[in-house]
């Protein structure tokens, strides 16, 4: 059995909008009372559209927001309410990987001061000793040693982002937090950066957060899944499970938009009808109420809990076996 690195347990973040003339201030529900728990050495992906609360959650774990209410747990250790200077001792452990490539590389700094950058902070190595480090994780995801003499514009994105890759290994962290790693990469460098990605996961023992809208990514490197909509989480389950048997309706209509490269095994797209309900004014009962084909008054009305369907699978639905095959 696997032990546990990080606990999310009620975890609660709103952000207030902009308040125009005569009007009351709203609040964005962006992440509303989510628990998992991830376990050492495995990918945990959290998935779902734009705007559901996906990016917020990773932010929220590496510390970078503070939220509202919850609690989260890295090693026992409650990290919520540390200060920076507290926290500061557990960046080396915690790292990201961060969608954009390029926007997370200084343009003016060259690529063997951006890697080892972390080094300078968190270790009292000389600078011979972070240019061989840096040198050695150049290799280590594919590229040369003589690389870092360059600056990042001259760099691919797929090579840009083997360098934010590097620059996250630096200080031998035990968690990354993967925020859409490769959505602004082509299709044939994706393959090749979520192979690396399971490459270093088995040779340094990392355990990652993964963060993604594309089923299809997240089905080639994750062990489990949680699927988010509206700041909630919906089902999670094992990858198997989840793909052979999704038993939310969301979920269902997630997987029903994954191109499947057989013509013979292609598959009926289910269009989700109604409204895209607001953040700042989410529905009284069931969040997925206003777009669900099986709604019924008490989805209307009543907040459904997670249903244990077993031990490595639960959903939020009043109806959990309306999709039971």
């Amino acid at each position: 059995m696997q032990d546990t690195i990080l606990s999310v347990k009620d975890v609660k973040k709103t952000f207030a909008t902009k308040k125009a003339l005569f009007e009351k201030q709203k609040k964005v529900h962006a992440v509303n009372q989510v628990s998992f728990d991830i376990r050492r050495g495995e990918t945990f992906s959290l998935v779902g559209e734009s705007g559901c609360g996906k990016s917020t959650m990773g932010r929220l774990i590496d510390h970078l927001l503070i939220p509202d209410s919850g609690s989260i747990e890295f090693e026992g250790t409650e990290i919520t309410s540390l200060s920076e200077n507290q926290m500061r001792p557990l960046r080396s452990d915690i790292q990201m990987i961060f969608q954009d490539p390029y926007g997370s590389l200084n343009p003016r700094m060259k690529i063997q001061d951006l890697i080892a950058e972390p080094l300078l902070i968190h270790t009292q190595m000389t600078s011979g000793e972070r240019l061989k480090k840096v040198h050695e994780l150049l290799e280590v995801v594919g590229l040369r040693p003589e690389h870092g003499e360059r600056y990042p514009h001259e760099f691919s994105g797929g090579q840009r982002q083997r360098i934010g890759i590097a620059r996250a290994l630096t200080v031998q962290p035990k968690l990354i937090i993967a925020d859409e790693p490769v959505s602004a990469l082509d299709v044939s460098i994706q393959a090749q950066v979520l192979n690396l990605l399971q490459d270093l996961q088995e040779q340094f023992n990392l355990t990652y957060l993964f963060i993604s809208h594309d089923l299809s990514v997240v089905e080639m490197i994750s062990d489990r899944i949680a699927v988010m909509y509206l700041g909630s989480i919906m089902e999670f389950a094992d990858k198997e499970e989840l793909y052979e048997n999704p038993r939310h309706p969301y979920t269902k209509a997630l997987l029903s938009a994954v191109p499947i490269p057989d013509p013979g095994k292609a598959q009926s797209r289910i269009i989700l009808a109604g409204d895209l309900p607001s953040p700042s004014n989410p529905p009284k009962g069931c969040l997925f109420s206003t777009r669900c084909q099986y709604c019924t008054d008490k989805c209307r009305n009543e907040r459904p809990t997670m249903y244990k369907i077993s031990d490595t699978h639960q959903v939020q639905c009043h109806y959990p076996d309306i999709l039971q095959k």
